[in-house]
């Protein structure tokens, strides 16, 4: 085995300091330090939202004032006390050293936080050397390659971020691989894995991680130590009280056969939900890993718990899903979500911005990671994103500001989707001889030839209509129609995505026409009932 890499003290969280300098540090400097640190610099956003919750779930263990913890569960029994002594925590602006040092130096947790220790490697189960095995018993890692998101594994592996291969595996520093254990902890794929023998058969099979395809929200301070304990969960949600939390590092390795143990807070609301087990393969000096496991942690059945950094949208049967996180989709169009209260749309807030201390909205700004995928294996895009100071203009703080930020992304929205329609219906007219030219007459669509000007149109309208949306925050602009700027946008993207070359043409000339007359109808006064 390689040497120990203790995760409390080596440099492995990548942070940018108020003072503007990057830095890197191990768990307990950044408690203590984080009060000075401004962001968290973690380049895999997947992994940033993964380590946000096992940040959170600390914090919630070293946040106190006094005797109370903020994880204490009798101070949760009245959701006012515990409000409260979250106020004394953030007046208080920064972590107590003593608490920290408590924490990490529990006896129990003893080699706990070492990457690679022999027998509680962190977040990892050292099982998977025996049970990870081909058929004449010999270890059968699933290659440090299929570790790493971005990297191709097997034959026809597609090369995101570099060039490796299966047959050459490129050993990864032993920070980095932790990033990634993180993220696919968090939001690795469902379907064919490792095969882990525990009885007589190889199960090789297992489900998708808790976070997969979804995107998650922050209330971002203005530095770390009001972040962490604002991200901590409210004890507000469905768990179960009777049974004493632990995170993974704080208890024993699970049994894969048996029933999931409940899930309490906050612990294993935010840390106890894998459907992946893991182990990494440290060089001989303990600084790289050289090769991993990953395969199924359990095939129990997902315990339902709401997740606090998370929107909820209603579907068509009623029931409410985790917004998908979508790569082409900026922020700002998720921004009424956030202000809003539930009651009155068809989403549902992040509970982790919910009763948030009015004295600190308007230094408030909201950080959100995301991982565009599928269901299963495939990965698109991962992403970060930070708004301005925007969580003043909650519902509750100011309905005015809110309602006025809903209106402009409901034109915003609304122009989008005329746009690609109109962008279509124009390409229709243009290449098809055998459509009916007349004012009047409707023209069909055929779904599986769009056309090129509708994706050209919209590339240009989104950031455009990003521009206009954020001048309509500026004060002053809350009264009045706010669709016309929105038009005018997509009337110009429109005509980008024709180009002027094209506009000689008789029939593209009366498609741009057509289109264009499709988008100023958006401008017509609504006919009364």
């Amino acid at each position: 085995m390689g040497g120990g890499f203790d995760l409390r003290v080596e440099p492995w969280i990548a942070v940018r300091l108020l003072t503007g300098e990057s830095a890197c540090v191990g768990l307990c400097e950044l408690f203590k330090r984080a009060h000075e640190i401004e962001d968290v610099e973690i380049p895999v956003p997947p992994a940033a939202a993964g380590l946000m919750r096992i940040l959170a779930s600390i914090a919630a263990r070293i946040a106190a004032d006094g005797e109370n913890r903020l994880d204490d569960p009798d101070v949760a029994e009245d959701i006012e006390d515990w409000f409260d002594l979250r106020e004394r925590v953030l007046k208080a602006e920064r972590f107590d050293p003593d608490a920290v040092e408590a924490y990490f130096g529990r006896e129990d947790l003893a080699g706990r936080f070492d990457l690679f220790h022999p027998e509680r490697p962190f977040l990892q189960d050292p099982r998977l050397r025996v049970e990870c095995v081909d058929a004449k018993g010999e270890p059968n890692p699933s290659g440090v390659n299929k570790l790493m998101m971005g990297r191709p594994t097997g034959v026809n592996g597609a090369v995101l971020f570099g060039h490796f291969t299966d047959t050459a595996p490129v050993p990864v520093p032993a920070a980095q691989a932790l990033w990634h254990l993180i993220a696919q902890l968090y939001y690795g794929p469902s379907g064919q894995c490792t095969p882990r023998r525990i009885t007589d058969v190889r199960v090789g099979s297992g489900d998708a991680a808790p976070l997969r395809k979804s995107v998650s929200y922050f209330a971002w301070g203005p530095e770390l130590f009001t972040t962490l304990v604002l991200a901590v969960p409210s004890p507000q949600a469905e768990v179960d009280w009777e049974t004493q939390d632990a995170c993974p590092w704080e208890e024993d390795l699970r049994d894969p056969l048996a029933a999931l143990p409940p899930i309490t807070w906050p612990g294993r609301m935010l840390t106890g939900r894998f459907r992946h087990a893991a182990l990494l393969v440290p060089s001989k000096d303990g600084r790289a890993v050289t090769d991993a496991y990953l395969t199924w942690a359990t095939h129990q059945p997902p315990q339902r718990v709401r997740d606090p950094y998370q929107i909820l949208d209603r579907r068509g049967d009623g029931d409410f899903q985790p917004r998908e996180a979508d790569g082409a989709r900026a922020l700002w169009r998720d921004l009424d979500s956030l202000l809003l209260k539930d009651s009155r749309q068809g989403a549902r807030r992040p509970p982790a911005l919910e009763h948030l201390p009015k004295w600190l909205l308007p230094r408030l700004r909201v950080r959100a990671y995301g991982f565009d995928q599928d269901g299963q294996q495939k990965d698109s895009v991962w992403f970060r994103a930070t708004t301005p100071a925007v969580l003043r203009w909650q519902e509750e703080n100011d309905a005015e500001m809110a309602y006025h930020v809903k209106r402009c992304h409901t034109a915003a929205e609304k122009t989008g989707d005329r746009l690609e329609f109109a962008a279509r219906i124009a390409w229709k007219i243009a290449t098809d001889t055998s459509v009916d030219l007349s004012p009047k007459a409707k023209t069909k669509l055929d779904a599986r030839k769009p056309g090129p000007w509708a994706a050209a149109a919209l590339t240009r309208y989104w950031p455009a209509a990003e521009k206009e949306f954020w001048q309509f925050t500026d004060p002053g602009h809350t009264t009045g129609r706010v669709d016309r700027p929105f038009v005018d946008a997509a009337l110009a993207a429109l005509d980008e995505a024709i180009g002027q070359a094209n506009r000689a043409d008789i029939r593209v000339a009366r498609a741009r026409h057509r289109a264009r007359g499709l988008l100023l109808a958006l401008l017509q006064p609504p006919t009364p009932d």
